[in-house]
């Protein structure tokens, strides 16, 4: 696969990514991938370079970009150091809901500009926080997000909290693809049963599942990393970008 440095001018500066092209001629359907709370790191590098094996131009954008030359995060230690895990939400605290729609819109029009990409929307995925980030811009962009993915997500459908993604679902006009963890206490059953009720009277064509895994299970540098949930996780997205990307 080929891989670009890119800087993708946003409201409030530049994120510096990387853009990953498949090896055939195109144009091909564009996705963004959000990265996880970890941020932008080599391992969603390289999950950029297999979702360009697909047949998919994607972006994987610099989500703390607001922090400037920030250092990178230990996956394997983040969960445990209390010092790292407080600057880890220190970085994420910024990302309010509308800074979040901002970025994403800012994301796919770089997309959709790019000669090397077809289509008039783009797909979009996304693990742990950047799952969470993919629902809120689907719900935030409408017809822009074709199909949206969201794997061990958190705090996706969160009662009395006026930021929860859920209650953008009667905008969204995506696709929809969760898969969380059984064991993950930030998107619990609860959680689940409230996701599926709002998208369901919202009239979103989705789909949530529970992998048998926990939370993390989809991104290799993480400690609690399962082989089989990622490989369930490359078809189904496989599936849901085929369906919808195609032909947007």
């Amino acid at each position: 696969m080929r891989r670009l440095d890119v800087q993708v001018p946003t409201p409030d500066g530049h994120s510096d990514a990387t853009l990953h092209l498949p090896e055939e001629d195109g144009p091909w359907p564009g996705v963004l991938a959000f990265p996880d709370a970890g941020g932008v790191r080599e391992t969603f590098r390289q999950m950029g370079d297999r979702l360009a094996g697909l047949g998919y131009v994607t972006l994987v954008p610099d989500i703390y970009y607001r922090a400037g030359d920030w250092a990178p995060f230990d996956a394997a230690t983040l969960f445990t150091d209390k010092r790292e895990r407080a600057r880890m939400s220190s970085l994420a605290s910024v990302l309010t809901n509308d800074r979040i729609i901002a970025d994403a819109g800012a994301y796919a029009g770089f997309l959709l500009a790019r000669p090397e990409v077809t289509g008039a929307a783009i797909g979009t995925t996304g693990y742990c926080l950047g799952g969470r980030m993919s629902l809120i811009a689907a719900g935030g962009l409408g017809h822009t997000i074709a199909a949206a993915a969201s794997f061990h997500g958190g705090r996706l459908a969160v009662a009395g909290d006026p930021a929860s993604p859920h209650l953008a679902a009667d905008r969204i006009t995506a696709t929809v693809y969760v898969a969380g963890a059984e064991d993950d206490g930030s998107f619990t059953a609860d959680q689940a049963a409230l996701l599926e009720t709002a998208l369901t009277a919202a009239g979103v064509d989705h789909t949530i599942e529970l992998y048998p895994a926990r939370h993390g299970f989809a991104v290799p540098d993480n400690p609690t990393y399962d082989t089989e949930s990622e490989t369930r996780h490359w078809q189904a997205l496989h599936d849901l970008y085929h369906a919808r990307l195609q032909y947007c």
